[in-house]
């Protein structure tokens, strides 16, 4: 029990007294600490929003290109037609006796492509002339029977006067002239129906004939001697119906078709170069005609007429071509004169807003927004008419929101 007592008072001095003051010193110190923390924090997140994290990009540069029509704003592709052109055929149906036309003869307006088997036509007007000739005929003999009448009338006349010869003889010479004359009448009529006759028959015999209806070039030939041919299909199909095909040369032009979502680039007069399929290396130059007021609801397109500047006889009909339809020549020269360089762009650099086409060029490490002006889309590149130069870089891919003045990182 003694030993008891005497441990106890060695517990208590190991206990470690606390000081007060010094307690409330490490608190004060630990508030300071999280209160420097939360002015780090807050100076952090101030530097985060005023310098927010670059944006990474892919970029390209923008190229300028050589041989290239400067200042095309579209692009097309149709065909040579022939204004003027026509498959001539006859106006009746008949068998062909023979044909004076061949593939690439050139014809004169007149000159005799065919001719046709005009043997009934030929009776027929045989028939109408002999006809005409019997009615001039009667007419002679009825006027000669008229003047033999009225001169009986007289002398009855005459006669009754004296009244040698009674009313009734009288009379019956009145109606005998008055027949005569009115028959007469009639065989003069009968006269101007055989003659038109005559002619209609002697027009048919002429279509028996088929010539040029305009100079040009025969382009095909499409019937031969002892086929039946006519103006409209017939037979089950083995009646022709055309001698051969005779072009204009004089009339080729180009026609495209431009899709509605750029007509509005095109404008009647403006220049243009064609370039045929078959010549790739030769340039043809070419302007518009007219744009054809309507659109093909189908392929969302609308036809363009183009005229060649100077025709070529290696240009024929339905030969492929390709146009560059040119902007204004303001447009594609700089101030001292000289002509612009074109300058593409990748076809991924391009964004819209609204109407306009935008790009973002780098500026240091800021994106910087640019209206720019396109010419013709071709392919993965397209010309900018206007708002870029040669080397800018321009970005490719980067984030959908991207907007002017964002700092960028190029990958």
């Amino acid at each position: 029990m003694a030993s008891d007592h005497s441990a106890s008072p060695s517990l208590e001095g190991l206990r470690i007294e606390r000081d007060p003051a010094a307690e409330g010193g490490s608190k004060r110190a630990v508030w300071i600490v999280l209160a420097a923390l939360a002015v780090a924090l807050g100076l952090g997140a101030w530097w985060w929003l005023a310098h927010p994290r670059a944006r990474e990009v892919k970029v390209a540069a923008a190229r300028e290109l050589s041989g290239n029509v400067a200042g095309t704003v579209l692009n097309a592709s149709g065909y040579v037609t022939a204004r003027r052109a026509a498959t001539v055929s006859s106006k009746v149906t008949g068998k062909v006796t023979e044909v004076l036309v061949e593939e690439g003869m050139v014809v004169h307006e007149g000159q005799v492509l065919a001719r046709l088997d005009p043997t009934s036509i030929q009776r027929q007007l045989e028939l109408t002339e002999a006809q005409l000739a019997s009615a001039r005929r009667s007419l002679a003999e009825t006027e000669v029977r008229l003047k033999q009448a009225e001169v009986n009338r007289r002398r009855l006349r005459q006669l009754a006067a004296q009244g040698v010869s009674s009313q009734a003889d009288l009379d019956v010479a009145d109606a005998d002239a008055d027949s005569f004359a009115a028959h007469l009448a009639v065989l003069r009529e009968d006269i101007k129906v055989a003659d038109r006759s005559v002619q209609v028959q002697r027009q048919a015999l002429e279509d028996m004939v088929i010539r040029a209806p305009f100079t040009g070039v025969a382009v095909t030939k499409d019937a031969q001697p002892g086929e039946m041919i006519s103006p409209v299909s017939a037979g089950g199909g083995f009646t022709r119906t055309g001698i051969c095909t005779v072009v204009d040369m004089k009339s080729l032009e180009i026609d495209v078709d431009v899709n509605e979502s750029y007509i509005n680039r095109v404008k009647p007069g403006q220049k243009a170069q064609a370039v045929l399929d078959a010549y790739p290396d030769w340039t043809i130059p070419a302007r518009v005609i007219i744009t054809i007021p309507t659109a093909d609801r189908q392929k969302a397109t609308v036809r363009v007429r183009l005229a060649f500047e100077q025709l070529d006889p290696r240009i024929l009909p339905d030969m492929g071509v390709k146009v560059a339809f040119l902007a204004d020549e303001a447009e594609t020269k700089t101030a001292g004169g000289a002509p612009k360089p074109e300058v593409v762009v990748p076809k991924a650099a391009l964004r819209k807003e609204g109407e306009q086409d935008v790009v973002f060029v780098v500026a240091g490490d800021h994106a910087e927004r640019r209206a720019v002006k396109l010419g013709a889309t071709a392919g993965d590149e397209v010309p900018v008419i206007a708002g870029l130069r040669g080397g800018d870089r321009v970005v490719v891919e980067g984030p959908p929101d991207l907007k002017d003045g964002d700092r960028i990182a190029v990958k």
